[in-house]
């Protein structure tokens, strides 16, 4: 189980680490970020839904009691960490945005530590920490350092956010079928961001061009788009749940640091975004941070005593605790 799950979240980040580059050609063939963004979005609900009606219909229930975590899923998960995201770096280099955003490992560590109060292996926090210290050399923080107050707020609420999506994804019962989730998420967060992203006004005619992002390989902007919406959207969000389920939010959202690092390989491949120095040093302690992290699964403390109920069998004080 913790090795499948370790092998799931390392191949859903490189799957999302496809997506801004892709992105990159709807945007050299016309489209604004969020309308990038919202078809992305639709797309993959769309398509996602539309199996799943077709080949397990069963997963598209929806228990009545579970309508406002699936609403927030939604909002929060999906819908708000790309939109704020968007929005920040309008007010702040990407880089400093993307660091912010990928606080999410640390945010979710305290979380799980005193909210949930459960006792986590210290891997767990060492490795969230050496992540996010790896991913400001990444992204050369120190040369951000006049920062627009907005800007900053919307970023670490686009990281809280981020820690939301693997607190809600390690958090829900057997009730809900997680490809559902995933279909009703990304369904839902495209609703939300209609009046935001206008599709009305959207160039749909740039999906018959080809495109080049400066210094990128030209590619049809249409086959850019589906691989978006299949690879680094619908497989990316479904490894990364199950991946979650097997592992813990703690662990999961270290790990997925590494989609930064793919992220900048693909984009080197694919856009001519080089590497320098500082991204290669830091994607090595990113790499090392999510090592770290992984150990903690192999180092499962037993549940503190204040958590103990005598009417559970041992076997349920062995799973890991609901979210709050």
């Amino acid at each position: 189980m913790k090795y499948s799950g370790l092998a799931l979240a390392f191949v859903s980040s490189c799957c999302f680490a496809f997506s801004g580059p892709m992105a990159k050609y709807l945007i050299a063939a016309g489209l604004a970020p969020i309308e990038a963004v919202w078809v992305r979005m639709a797309g993959a609900g769309l398509l996602l839904v539309a199996v799943l009606a077709v080949v397990k219909p069963r997963a598209l229930r929806i228990p009545r009691s579970r309508l406002p975590f699936f609403a927030l899923y939604a909002l929060v998960a999906v819908a708000a960490v790309q939109s704020l995201y968007f929005v920040a770096i309008t007010r702040l280099p990407v880089g400093i945005a993307l660091l912010l955003e990928f606080m999410a490992p640390v945010m979710v560590v305290l979380w799980v530590r005193f909210v949930r109060r459960v006792r986590l292996h210290r891997a767990a926090f060492v490795g969230a920490v050496t992540a996010v210290v790896g991913l400001a050399i990444v992204v050369e923080a120190w040369q951000g350092l006049r920062l627009d107050a907005l800007g900053l707020l919307l970023a670490l609420l686009a990281g809280a956010c981020c820690a939301g999506y693997f607190l809600m994804s390690d958090s829900f019962g057997d009730d809900i079928d997680p490809l559902g989730l995933i279909g009703w998420g990304l369904v839902g967060s495209a609703v939300i961001l209609v009046p935001f992203s206008r599709p009305w006004d959207i160039p749909w005619d740039a999906f018959t061009r080809t495109a080049a992002p400066e210094g990128g390989h030209t590619l049809p902007v249409l086959g850019a788009y589906l691989w978006m919406v299949l690879i680094a959207t619908i497989a990316a969000y479904i490894l990364s749940v199950n991946a979650v389920r097997r592992l813990t939010a703690a662990v999961g959202a270290t790990v997925a640091s590494l989609e930064v690092i793919g992220g900048a390989v693909v984009a080197w491949a694919l856009v001519g975004e080089t590497l320098g120095v500082f991204q290669i040093v830091g994607g090595l302690i990113v790499l090392t941070g999510a090592l770290l992290a992984q150990t903690a699964t192999a180092h499962r403390p037993e549940p503190s005593p204040l958590l103990v109920s005598p009417e559970l069998p041992k076997d349920e004080l062995e799973r890991p605790v609901s979210a709050v």
